[in-house]
């Protein structure tokens, strides 16, 4: 039992890094908040992450599952996620003429890292692609050995996201003693850029499965 716990853990570890180094909407910004707020952007974007991630893995096991192969589940999630990100990056590009690397604290409102790893998630079609096609099968094939088999997989998941991105963090975030205000702007456009590209594409997506 303990040796196909480990295999389930292993297994859901490297799935899910896989996943998770391929760039996304959360990545984008999680390196935009990482050299405004520090190393904490990645741990705390990932909590919000997990958080809405247990609350999906619940309610797939509640009976869910066929909810999210429907047409119109996609549709939705497409066209909303791509409005979100388009004003996501909207934001980023209007505030890039003023930005500093030195940010003043007492001026600055600082971004919700966890809501934004979880509206960042919820943007994100494929997400729910991805938890409705591997995910699903990783809970059926985890839930036959109960909770130890559920909690292996989750444990697993999540800790792979959570080594990602808190090392994606750390290094911009360090990073920045040596980065100057120019190269911090072209940072932060890039990041705007990427969600531009991904919020057309998500756009694409959904228009495309109504045509």
């Amino acid at each position: 039992m303990s040796l196909t716990l480990l295999t389930i853990f292993s297994s859901s570890f490297v799935i899910a890094l896989s996943g998770a180094l391929m760039p996304g909407p959360v990545l984008t910004v999680t390196v935009s908040e990482s050299a405004r707020q520090g190393a904490k952007a990645g741990p705390l974007m990932i909590f919000g992450h997990g958080m809405l991630e247990l609350a999906l893995v619940l309610a797939l096991l509640g009976g869910l599952a066929p909810l999210f192969s429907r047409d119109e589940v996609f549709i939705f999630v497409s066209l909303l996620g791509g409005a979100i990100l388009l004003w996501m990056a909207c934001m980023m590009f209007r505030e890039l003429p003023g930005l500093k690397l030195k940010i003043e604290h007492h001026d600055q409102k600082p971004r919700s890292l966890i809501l934004s790893g979880i509206l960042l998630s919820l943007a994100n079609p494929y997400w729910f692609i991805w938890w409705a096609t591997i995910g699903i099968g990783y809970i059926m094939y985890s839930v036959k050995f109960g909770l130890p088999g559920i909690v292996a997989f989750f444990t697993g998941h999540i800790l792979a996201d959570l080594a990602w991105y808190s090392l994606i963090s750390f290094g911009v975030a360090k990073g920045r003693n040596f980065f100057t205000d120019t190269f911090y702007r072209r940072l932060i456009g890039a990041c705007a850029s990427f969600l531009l590209i991904f919020s057309c594409y998500f756009f694409y997506s959904g228009l495309q499965r109504i045509i």
